[in-house]
């Protein structure tokens, strides 16, 4: 990294000399790759590289966050003395502050976050990958089309952070992607689905060929969609859909949502929630994957947390705001922006595989709905109400019959979670937010 620990720290001092109580340095230093590609051709091409850092100060329970990508003495002199500045002219809050000195991260285990690979990966391989999942896709079955998009990307990152009570800390990552939209048509109609992967290092990403096949089948399988009646019947999510479902658990037991009392899940710690079937991980310290880091935007090292143990809420996901604001202890769940103050995310946020194949799953069902894709927003967190639009395969015995578009599932979150009756054994780490195939005991499909 160009600017290392001792700038940020020069800049901390800065501030404290300029009447700061507290302050808070961040800096990111980024390389970005994308490849576009439609019908065998690069559509779009970016490669990019930046580096921008944050300063947030703390002033009698007051604070100010602002960013800036000129690292020129007199700009990051204006930039200490305006979040001074407008830290005065905020209100206070006196549960701002610093984590205690003996919280922050002293030492962290190699995460294997990045590759090097990654960064030396020549521009004509980057772009040969693109055009393969898109042949691959092409090739799988003539009744694909077009493209409605498609490539591969790729991202390196270095973060050095810094505060007044001595926390220093950086880490290096890498991320890779590689994704295809097909466009299938038949009769006159035409279907679209996508497939991707994500991945910390390129030698564990799905090939193209396995990407650019898992998407056509996927496309070519909605072709001659039909509504179904109204009516009451088991769901099966797929891993897609359920982790969808478990990114509104999420936003549920965020620290954020619980402190402003605009969750269901408010005060239900210790309280059963869910299915014994269940379990609830967030875990920022799994080896190469999406979320991990080794400490938070606090500076606090990221732990595992298990917040739903076979149905119980365990815990809730903090950081150190949220936490102070509620009486509990950080999960080490901070994030924020260059520009913000810290809010809370999750790290690798995961539903605890079960012992069921997708196969065992749609099999135990006579008649229901097996979800492949939601749209639209109609997820009340207040009140745990859910209603999407979806999409997916009818089951009759067991079996996978014919495709379904426009309808619509409904139920509530607080129900649902009760009544999942099986979960799958599928679990892949494609994403932050990961989650295996499964099956609710009953939902309202709203069609004809």
């Amino acid at each position: 990294m160009k600017y290392n620990k001792d700038f940020a720290m020069s800049l901390v001092s800065a501030a404290m000399h300029k009447g700061a109580s507290a302050a808070e340095v961040m800096m990111i230093e980024s390389s970005e790759f994308s490849v576009g590609v439609r019908l065998g051709e690069v559509e779009k091409l970016k490669d990019s590289a930046s580096s921008h850092l944050g300063l947030r100060v703390l002033w009698e329970g007051r604070q100010a966050a602002l960013s800036t990508s000129d690292f020129s003495k007199d700009a990051l002199e204006q930039l200490v003395r305006d979040a001074v500045e407008l830290a005065q002219m905020t209100s206070v809050d006196n549960q701002l502050c610093l984590p205690e000195p003996s919280e922050f991260a002293k030492d962290w285990p190699d995460l294997a976050l990045y590759d090097k690979e990654i960064a030396e990966m020549p521009t004509d391989k980057k772009i040969a990958l693109g055009l393969d999942v898109e042949k691959a896709a092409k090739n799988t079955d003539p009744r694909i089309i077009n493209f409605d998009g498609g490539g591969f990307d790729t991202a390196c990152r270095s973060v050095i952070m810094a505060n007044s009570l001595g926390f220093v800390g950086s880490y290096e990552s890498s991320a890779c992607s590689l994704a295809i939209v097909p466009i299938a048509a038949e009769n006159g109609k035409m279907q679209q689905d996508y497939w991707y992967d994500n991945k910390r290092k390129i030698s564990s990403l799905e090939s193209p060929e396995s990407i650019g096949r898992r998407a056509a089948e996927r496309a070519v399988r909605k072709l001659g969609a039909k509504k179904v009646k109204t009516q009451q019947v088991p769901i099966v999510f797929d891993q897609r859909v359920a982790t969808s479902l478990l990114g509104d658990i999420f936003q549920a037991i965020s620290g954020d949502a619980i402190m402003r009392k605009s969750s269901f899940l408010v005060g239900k710690l210790e309280e059963k929630i869910a299915s014994d079937l269940l379990t609830v991980i967030d875990d920022g310290r799994i080896a190469s994957s999406l979320g991990s880091r080794p400490f938070d935007s606090d500076g606090l090292p990221t732990q595992k947390t298990i917040v739903i143990d076979k149905g119980k809420l365990n815990s809730y996901l903090l950081n150190t705001y949220t936490a102070k604001k509620l009486g509990l202890k950080s999960t080490g769940n901070a994030t924020r922006g260059l520009s913000g103050p810290p809010s809370v995310t999750c790290n690798n946020f995961f539903i605890e595989a079960g012992k069921f194949s997708p196969k065992d799953i749609i099999s135990s069902v006579k008649n229901g709905f097996f979800v492949t894709d939601l749209m639209g927003f109609g997820v009340n967190i207040v009140t745990g109400d859910y209603s999407r639009g979806a999409s997916g395969m009818w089951i009759e015995n067991g079996e996978l019959t014919f495709p379904v578009e426009e309808v619509t599932i409904a139920g509530n979150l607080k129900e649902m979670l009760k009544e999942i009756e099986m979960v799958g054994n599928d679990l892949d780490f494609r994403d932050r937010i990961s989650a295996p195939t499964l099956k609710i005991e009953k939902m309202i499909v709203s069609g004809e």
